[in-house]
């Protein structure tokens, strides 16, 4: 069965061609009745690889270095993503020893964290899955937004940066969620990305978050957060 994707303009035609910002150029054929009709993407900027110095381990310039480099072939790099709103990690205090271990107590609890998120989002990093918590993240911040131009403007950066097939970062939908996606983005709103939203939020609480759990990552900072001051 073809795969129905979005083929409702946003932009202003200029030329003939739909101007987008960003840094790389896609295109795509997109299945509609009558006919393929061309969409011409261009981006023209980047986010620079900025290190958060925040308190958490979602910095570890050094020690994952070495990991990422290992990385699939033409993976995506964080910086990629066209979500300027979208933080390269969250600025929060560090976590007390209680919060910590509320983490575990349910995923409802680590996400509702900033710090929680954070630290997630560093172990989803180490298994290049981290696109979900930015797509779960950008979904967040387009929920906020009540200017018209605006949600139009984020939900096609969503839309090119974590649902189309072409994207580095596309994260897994089903294909019913698909359809309703290129539905609502003829018109969309804040809440064009919900089923999507709820569909990546279970994806990383049954896959990803029994593992963080048992993790390197969360089992040292549970431990550094346990001892008493005489073991510092």
């Amino acid at each position: 069965m073809t795969e129905v994707l979005y083929t409702g303009p946003i932009q202003a035609e200029r030329g003939g061609e739909l101007a987008m910002g960003g840094g790389r150029s896609e295109t795509s054929a997109l299945s509609g009745t009558g006919g393929g009709q061309g969409l011409t993407t261009t981006q023209n900027s980047q986010r620079p690889n900025a290190c958060c110095f925040c308190w958490c381990c979602c910095c570890s310039c050094s020690w994952n270095e070495e990991e990422r480099r290992r990385g699939r072939r033409g993976k995506w790099k964080p910086q990629d993503t066209k979500m300027e709103t979208i933080p390269n990690c969250e600025d929060c205090p560090k976590p007390s020893v209680e919060e910590i271990r509320l983490w575990s107590q349910s995923f409802d609890k680590l996400m509702r964290n900033p710090a929680g998120r954070n630290v997630f989002r560093e172990f989803l990093r180490t298994e290049y899955s981290e696109e979900n918590m930015l797509f779960w993240l950008a979904c967040e911040d387009l929920k906020k937004e009540v200017n018209k131009s605006a949600i139009e403007e984020k939900a096609r950066s969503i839309y090119e940066d974590y649902i189309s097939i072409l994207s580095p970062k596309e994260v897994s939908l089903d294909a019913r969620v698909r359809e309703v996606i290129n539905r609502k983005m003829q018109d969309p709103t804040p809440l064009t990305f919900d089923d999507a939203q709820l569909q990546i939020y279970t994806l990383m609480h049954r896959d990803s978050y029994p593992r963080f759990l048992s993790s390197n990552i969360y089992k040292s900072l549970n431990h550094s957060g346990s001892r008493t001051p005489s073991e510092s």
